[in-house]
């Protein structure tokens, strides 16, 4: 009987030291990149940084389903991750992207265009900005 019960101790204090094990494997942290590029979404290459006292800005932007954001540029280099939603994004040469969430994008500089967001859900996109101190990141066009 002791026998059995030592024996049970032992393979259940083996089993536990196997599902620890298998946890701590599938739990390893990761890394992937979306996105690295010279160049905007619509080929054009980006601007050199300023050499200027740097300031990055971090935004959570939300678009409405089926709204628009109003034609705009920006003098900064910026890349974002769309998180929910669809959005379709044209520049004032025609150009066009069409986002689903999770796609990465890096942005136009000094190039107007406009975001729409086509479809039933709202589109939420975190975007990163690289600029200066003092200097705006987005510029609406009148």
């Amino acid at each position: 009987m002791l026998k059995n019960s030592l024996l049970a101790a032992i393979l259940l204090l083996f089993s536990f030291y196997v599902v620890k094990k298998e946890v701590l494997e599938v739990a390893a942290p990761s890394s992937v990149t979306l996105i690295e590029s010279e160049l905007s979404w619509n080929g054009d290459s980006l601007p050199h940084y300023p050499l200027s006292k740097p300031n990055i800005s971090i935004l959570k932007i939300t678009i409405p389903a089926h709204s628009e954001l109003p034609l705009h540029f920006h003098p900064v280099i910026n890349a974002g991750v769309l998180l929910t939603g669809e959005l379709y994004v044209i520049d004032e040469d025609g150009n066009e992207l069409t986002l689903k969430a999770g796609d990465p994008i890096v942005e136009v500089v000094n190039k107007k265009h406009l975001g729409r967001n086509t479809g039933d859900v709202d589109a939420e996109i975190i975007v990163f900005y690289g600029g200066t101190q003092g200097m705006k990141i987005t510029e609406k066009v009148q």
